[in-house]
Parts: C-alpha cells; structure tokens; sequence
C-alpha cells in the first residue's frame, strides 16, 4: 500500500478509537445464608436474570440503557417468599457500576455514581 493510502486509512480509522457506548456494571451480591432463586433485574427497556445465586456469591451483568426508569429486583427466597426492590432511577447515557446487595432485611442498592461536570 502507498503512503497516501496508510494515510486515508488512518485519517479513516482514527475517530473510531476514541468511541465508546455507555454500559451500566451491574453486580448483584447474595449476603444470605441461603440460595436465591429465580432472580430478575429490570432496567428500562429490558431485564435479565439467573435461576439461582448461591449464598455469597456475585452475578455481574453489563447493559445499555435505553430509555428511563428505576431499576428492580425480583427473586424468591429459600423459604419460597417473592421479593421485590425498587433501585434507582436510570436513564439513557448512563453509566458505571450498579450494586444490588441482598441481605436478610432486604436489598441495599449502591447506584451508579453522578457524573461529574
């Protein structure tokens, strides 16, 4: 390839290293001392989950979002109880990470930090 044209492909290429998407961490954390089933988060515009989280244990999934809403968490107990938290609100262009800390008396929510000017 010629000088010129390592030069246009670099020119064309350059922009695209700088960009990134936002994406939200997300960690949920079982502090119990006992399993965690059929857990859910929705997030606005969709949702994700897992069929158990064994006491200790962290699930991380990562997400864009898309639209505006708080967050929440659904999952049931050992004792077969449904739970249900309402997390902080989310809107698009947000980013960073997102804690979900399930104790005994509830869940705990770390939101993602404010953005600094």
């Amino acid at each position: 390839m010629g000088p010129l044209r390592v030069a246009v492909l670099i020119a064309l290429l350059l922009p695209l290293a700088g960009c990134k998407s936002p994406y939200v961490a997300a960690t949920i954390s079982n502090h119990t001392s006992q399993p965690i089933d059929l857990l859910e988060m929705d997030y606005p515009s969709a949702s994700f989950g897992t069929q158990s989280l064994a006491p200790g244990a962290d699930f991380h999934y990562r997400f864009k979002i898309i639209g505006s809403g708080n967050v929440s968490i659904t999952y049931t107990t050992a004792n077969f109880h449904d739970k249900k938290s309402t997390g902080p609100f989310l809107k698009e262009g947000d980013e960073g990470p997102l804690e979900a800390i399930i104790q005994p008396d509830g869940v705990r929510w770390v939101p993602i930090p404010a953005k600094q000017p």
